[in-house]
């Protein structure tokens, strides 16, 4: 039976974190037993916001690769690779670039939600603007019939399926309107309370050491009703408990709860616990790290491999649009 495919990727515009660890690599693991999954790092969409710094996006293409293989993608199931090493995708944007009315670009809510995040860089400029149609070109390009999304990120797959429409129409089908295969991302909390992000730098990340995490947990905010270890606290209002609900087992969280309310147990207790069952996800997921990073040769391997097979479709499907759109032919 023929896999349906499913495309997605990372930025490495940052050291990856537990909440891309939850909200997206453990969906991948499962994706890989059953489709035909490409999977990608995103270094020239790390460049629409991180263009005038781009020393770190060597290392940290690095960390996402190796933080991939220690979560449990395999390279034998899933096709993994870096997309500037494809340039088929700079390829199909250009020519996408052709065809897609601004006000589709200028529409996208992330446009201006990015724009008021991040107001120390200036986010004006063609390749921002364009983020949304480079991830059309990313996902057309190997005709994926699938990508995992939140609900809240809908509208940059709706813009792929328009543009695949337009395409279609123009000049011939070529392109499926890829669907959203929609995820349940939990939404994890960072050490300063907010949604962890790189961009808060609030984030436990996958490389920090069990020193560095026990230390951030330890001294995560709690209830702030909670002064003293006696007073009672309400624990929907701790960001620590909120981690619980992703870490913990059921019957954890409801001792953790229980005895918040009654202060029956104190906010050291309660991290304790939390502690151990992080412990248990990273341990595992260090110790493949650790060997993944003294074998580069490995990583290059794969690659390489990755590379190989990701060209092999991209470079087909620019045949195909080459034909669709009459463009001279060239020899050789």
């Amino acid at each position: 039976m023929i896999k349906k495919r499913v495309l997605s990727g990372m930025q490495p515009s940052g050291k990856l974190h537990i909440g891309n660890l939850v909200g997206a690599l453990q969906n991948w693991v499962t994706l890989q037993e059953k489709y035909e999954c490409y999977y990608f790092v995103a270094d020239w969409h790390a460049l629409t916001s991180q263009y005038a710094d781009t020393l770190q996006i060597k290392e940290y293409t690095l960390d996402v690769l190796v933080n991939w293989l220690a979560a449990g993608i395999d390279p034998d199931k899933a096709v993994v690779f870096i997309q500037s090493h494809v340039p088929e995708h700079a390829e199909l944007h250009l020519l996408l670039s052709m065809i897609t009315p601004l006000g589709w670009l200028e529409r996208v809510p992330s446009y201006k939600e990015k724009q008021e995040e991040l107001k120390d860089v200036d986010l004006h400029t063609y390749g921002f603007l364009g983020y949304p149609l480079l991830q059309s070109a990313d996902i057309l390009i190997y005709k994926a019939h699938y990508v995992p999304v939140g609900i809240d990120q809908m509208p940059h797959l709706e813009i792929t399926r328009e543009i695949s429409r337009r395409f279609n129409y123009l000049y011939g089908t070529v392109f499926p309107e890829p669907e959203g295969l929609l995820t349940e991302f939990p939404k994890v909390t960072g050490v300063d309370g907010r949604k962890m992000s790189k961009t808060y730098n609030n984030c436990i990340y996958l490389s920090d050491s069990p020193d560095e995490v026990e230390k951030k947990i330890k001294t995560m905010m709690t209830d702030p009703q909670r002064i003293k270890r006696t007073d009672s606290g309400n624990p929907e209002l701790s960001p620590v408990f909120h981690l619980h609900k992703i870490f913990s087992t059921k019957e954890e969280q409801a001792e953790v709860a229980e005895g918040c309310r009654t202060a029956g147990i104190g906010c050291i207790d309660c991290k304790k616990i939390l502690i151990k069952n992080l412990f248990n996800v990273l341990e595992p997921l260090w110790e493949k790290r650790n060997s993944y990073l003294k074998q580069t040769n490995l990583i290059e391997d794969i690659i390489q491999t990755g590379t190989k097979k990701a060209k092999m479709v991209a470079s087909q499907t620019m045949k195909d649009v080459s034909n669709k759109i009459g463009l001279w032919k060239k020899k050789g």
